[in-house]
C-alpha cells in the first residue's frame, strides 16, 4: 500500500509513520523540512509548503496514493488546497471532539458535516471549534466523492506532548504556583498520543468510512490529578482566581463514545491505567527541575 502522511513528524503524527512502517506500507510524509525526523531510510520525503496551493501542485502533480493522512487539516481552506492538488483512494484526516457540544456519552452524529453551513475559512479566521468543523464540511460537502474518514480525538497527551497542558498542573502543585481553574470537577476524555498514531494506521488497513470517536475509556477531572499529586508529593494545590489560567479552562464535564471504533475491534486502553504513570512522569520531570 502506498501511503502518504502530511506532517508525521512529531506527537500522534510520528507515531502513525511508526505504525505504517512497521505494517510495511510504502509511507511517504510531506512537511516543510524544518522538524527533524527519526525514520531514516524508511520512508519517502517531500518537502512542501501544505498552505501553498502552487507549493502543492508542483509537489504532487502526477502523483496518486492508496492512502492519505491529512494531520494538518485545520481549516476548509487546508482541505481544498490538498484535495484540489492530491490524488488519493482515501482520505483519513485528524479532526477533534472540539465539533461537538460536548456531554457524557458524545456520539458521532451529534455533528453532522453534511449538513453544516460550509464557509471557507483559514485557520485565523474564527475560534478553533468552528475551523475544524469548516474543516470536515469541505471535505464532504465539496467533494463529496472523495472516500473519507474523520478520526475525532479528545485532548492528546503523552511524553511527547509539546503543549504540555497536564504538565502545566502538575508544575503548579509542586512549585506553589496559584492557578486559576474553572472546571476543577469536570470529568474530561483524553487519549495517549501513541495509541491514537496506531488507531490510525489500524484504519489504513479497514474499509471504513466516515466519522469516528478515538479516546481512552473513562474520564478524569483536575481534581482526581490534584489529588494523585498531593498524594504522591504531599504538596497540596492553590487555586486562585488571581493565578495563572489553567490550560483545560472551559471544557464542560464530558466523556466520548468509542462504541464505532470498538465495532472495527479496535479497542483502547482505559484512561486509568495510564495516566496517573504519566502524572508520575511530570512529576518526576518537575522534581528533577526543582531541585
Amino acid at each position: 500500500m502506498n501511503i502518504l502522511v502530511c506532517g508525521g513528524t512529531r506527537f500522534m503524527g510520528r507515531h502513525l509513520v511508526n505504525s505504517l512502517i512497521a505494517k510495511g506500507y510504502s509511507v511517504t510524509i510531506a512537511t516543510r523540512g524544518i522538524t527533524p525526523d527519526t525514520f531514516g531510510d524508511s520512508v519517502n520525503r517531500i518537502n512542501v509548503n501544505r498552505l501553498d496551493y502552487d507549493s502543492m501542485k508542483n509537489a504532487f502533480n502526477g502523483k496518486s496514493y492508496d492512502v492519505v493522512y491529512d494531520t494538518l487539516a485545520y481549516c476548509s481552506n487546508g482541505v481544498k488546497i490538498l484535495l484540489d492538488n492530491v490524488e488519493c483512494g482515501r482520505y483519513i484526516t485528524i479532526s477533534t471532539t472540539a465539533v461537538y457540544k460536548k456531554h457524557i456519552d458524545t456520539r458521532e452524529e451529534e455533528f453532522n458535516p453534511y449538513t453544516y453551513p460550509l464557509k471557507w475559512l483559514n485557520r485565523e479566521d474564527d475560534i478553533y471549534d468552528e475551523v475544524k468543523r469548516q474543516a470536515e464540511c469541505a471535505i464532504c460537502q465539496a467533494y463529496p466523492q472523495t472516500k473519507v474518514v474523520m478520526a475525532r480525538f479528545p485532548f492528546v497527551i503523552g511524553t511527547d506532548d509539546f503543549t504540555e497542558r497536564l504538565k502545566f498542573y502538575v508544575e503548579h502543585i509542586l512549585q506553589n504556583k496559584p492557578m486559576n481553574v474553572d472546571n476543577l470537577t469536570a470529568q474530561m476524555a483524553f487519549v495517549r498520543s501513541d495509541e491514537a498514531g496506531k488507531f490510525l494506521a489500524y484504519l489504513a488497513d479497514s474499509d471504513f468510512i466516515g466519522v469516528i470517536n478515538g479516546a481512552s475509556e473513562q474520564t478524569v477531572s483536575i481534581q482526581n490529578v490534584a489529588d494523585y499529586v498531593t498524594l504522591k508529593t504531599g504538596k497540596n494545590p492553590i487555586f486562585s482566581p488571581d493565578g495563572d489560567v489553567a490550560p483545560y479552562n472551559g471544557e464542560n464535564e464530558y466523556s466520548i463514545n468509542v462504541d464505532r471504533a470498538k465495532s472495527l475491534r479496535f479497542s483502547f486502553t482505559t484512561l486509568h491505567e495510564w495516566i496517573y504513570e504519566l502524572v508520575d512522569y511530570y512529576i518526576d520531570k518537575v522534581s528533577q527541575n526543582v531541585l
